[in-house]
């Protein structure tokens, strides 16, 4: 589900395109937008009204989950990301989304999640132009170590699947190595500077249940997001991947209250380099 994020949606179109094909591709557009037909032109585009912003994350949560239950009637697994969320897979491990999915016992899956960062020096990016190898900076993060992949039309929620009270203390946190979410919201300054002017003008309204702070004041966000980048030691590619593997798949939590299962949200005091192979496809 996307609103202008122009340059993210192309990303993320030509991502999963490529080893899905266009044509198994959804898009939700938050209001009227030509460009996302043009963007995504061989992926289905369903158009829904923007003049209702109350309840603004809940409201979406629940479109997203009725659309994603119906077409789990008719495809095995359905993926679901934000516009700005790619999900990469190690190509030593596995050489398509379909040959990791056929081999899960659990009906949701998880990925080790990840903030890919703008570093000064960086050449900016174009419209057109790809995020990798441009970009090389990552910082893991348990806030995006989502569930992205589910099947029997499970609910995604607050980064995790509803799996119900009754099975959720045994419930299987699939989360396969060689899986990864890059969150391109930082990847790109240019890009970013126009997203934001949109969740201002969201997060100014006088609706109730808007986001919160991180729209009301996105610059700041960003300013802090970088300035913490920088401050952070350097690890290597495998030393970093095995810390933050380790740390996300133990003990993730489960939230008796709403039978949802999620990853912790942890905070990484590092950074890294990706591999050359990432996300080249």
């Amino acid at each position: 589900m996307v609103y202008r994020d122009h340059w993210a949606l192309g990303q993320w179109y030509r991502h999963f395109a490529r080893d899905l094909g266009g044509e198994n591709l959804f898009v939700v557009a938050h209001g009227p937008d030509p460009a996302i037909a043009e963007i995504c032109p061989e992926a289905s585009v369903i158009t829904i009204p923007r003049d209702r912003m109350a309840r603004f994350d809940a409201v979406r949560s629940n479109l997203l989950n009725h659309i994603q239950r119906g077409l789990n009637e008719i495809y095995d697994w359905v993926i679901r990301t934000d516009a700005d969320e790619l999900v990469v897979l190690d190509p030593h491990r596995y050489a398509s989304f379909e040959a990791l999915l056929r081999d899960q016992d659990s009906k949701a899956v998880f990925a080790l999640g990840m903030n890919i960062a703008e570093q000064p020096g960086d050449d900016p990016l174009g419209p057109d132009d790809p995020v990798f190898p441009a970009r090389r900076t990552a910082v893991f993060s348990g806030h995006y170590s989502k569930a992205w992949a589910v099947r029997g039309g499970l609910p995604l929620i607050r980064h995790g699947v509803a799996v119900g009270k009754r099975w959720l203390p045994e419930y299987p946190f699939a989360l396969p190595a060689g899986v990864y979410m890059a969150h391109l919201k930082f990847a790109n300054q240019v890009a970013l500077d126009d997203s934001n002017r949109h969740r201002r003008q969201i997060a100014s309204r006088d609706d109730i249940g808007l986001p919160g702070s991180a729209w009301q004041k996105p610059v700041h966000e960003a300013r802090k997001f970088y300035a913490g980048v920088d401050a952070l030691p350097q690890l290597d590619w495998p030393t970093a991947e095995a810390e933050a593997y380790a740390q996300i798949t133990t003990d993730p939590v489960r939230d008796a209250g709403k039978g949802v299962l999620r990853a912790r949200n942890v905070r990484f005091d590092f950074r890294t380099t990706l591999p050359d192979w990432f996300g080249r496809g």
